[in-house]
């Protein structure tokens, strides 16, 4: 299986456990008349919509440069992940509006154990599917599938605080636990929110790669520096999970237009090895001033021939 159709199944599974638990927490929620399961269920209704808008924006992504995008659809996953996070703030504010109503008028929770198994089982599904999510996320580049386990990631760690609460519940009779754990539900989904939006923008917005793979590049140039006279104007960014890179390259003035694209080509490979998923266009310009390096045309013949 390619990285793109395992992409798209492992966006598939997300889909079908969400619309499990959405049903299975929204009909728990109503029967106990509990505002803490009810705000589950909205967060994982959530969860649904990311999941398939993920999973259209995988699809979208890996379908290759048209004439109508030059440049691929790798953004479509940047833009998936900014609707997320959109709609998971507008799921928190829905549920920091009903939990502040019931802070002040608690209500009966009933069917307290029929609660816990379907929040028991909705953390087991999430860990096992947010693993799934964020391994092939993780092999594949992927900053949509990797927004989707983040927001399962929370909703594990929200189902915990929901189970807890109704153990307790179940234990003391305390109504006005169940409004402040839905509250706390929210502060989770909030930060994820964040987290989701701020990676995503990145993308959008065209913000360089991060240090460590700058520095990869510039390794990279500098271990065959003996080839060129220097580069400049490196920029480098990520659309989806394709990596764009592009700098200028001076090379001596008496190097030939087959020995300049070899070197070019050659550079190109090895950081494509370091950095997969990358595209890197370098603009070749000649020395304009006579030195050292130009000494490297005698070298030429030898880089040709080690580079195979």
């Amino acid at each position: 299986m390619d990285a793109a159709s395992e992409k798209i199944a492992v966006a598939k599974l997300s889909v079908y456990s969400n619309t499990a638990l959405v049903v299975a927490k929204l009909i728990a929620g109503i029967m106990m008349m509990s505002v803490a399961v009810i705000s589950e269920a909205l967060h994982s209704s959530i969860d649904l919509i990311a999941a398939m808008i993920a999973r259209f924006s995988v699809k979208r992504s890996a379908e290759p440069a048209d004439s109508d995008h030059r440049f691929g659809h790798g953004k479509f996953e940047n833009m998936s992940g900014m609707i997320e996070g959109a709609l998971i703030l507008v799921a928190a504010a829905v549920i920091i509006y009903e939990a502040s109503k019931r802070l002040f008028d608690p209500m009966e929770v009933e069917f307290l154990i029929g609660g816990m198994v379907v929040m028991g089982l909705s953390i087991v599904l999430n860990v096992f599917v947010s693993r799934k999510l964020m391994e092939v996320a993780k092999r594949t580049d992927s900053l949509a599938l990797e927004a989707d386990a983040l927001h399962l990631k929370t909703d594990v760690w929200t189902s915990v605080g929901v189970f807890v609460a109704l153990g307790i519940m179940m234990v003391t009779g305390w109504r006005v636990i169940d409004p402040v754990i839905a509250l706390f539900v929210a502060v989770f989904i909030i930060h994820a929110a964040y987290e989701i939006t701020t990676r995503s923008s990145h993308g959008l917005l065209d913000a360089s790669l991060p240090d460590s793979e700058i520095k990869e590049i510039e390794r990279i140039m500098n271990e065959h520096s003996n080839k060129y006279v220097n580069f400049h104007k490196l920029r480098a960014r990520k659309t989806g999970s394709e990596r764009q890179i592009d700098l200028h390259l001076t090379v001596p003035s008496n190097l030939s237009v087959e020995e300049s694209h070899d070197l070019s080509e050659h550079l190109e490979e090895d950081i494509k090895a370091v950095l997969p998923r990358t595209t890197t266009v370098i603009h070749v310009e000649p020395c304009d001033k006579e030195c050292d390096k130009c000494r490297l045309r005698e070298e030429s013949k030898a880089f040709k021939g080690s580079k195979g």
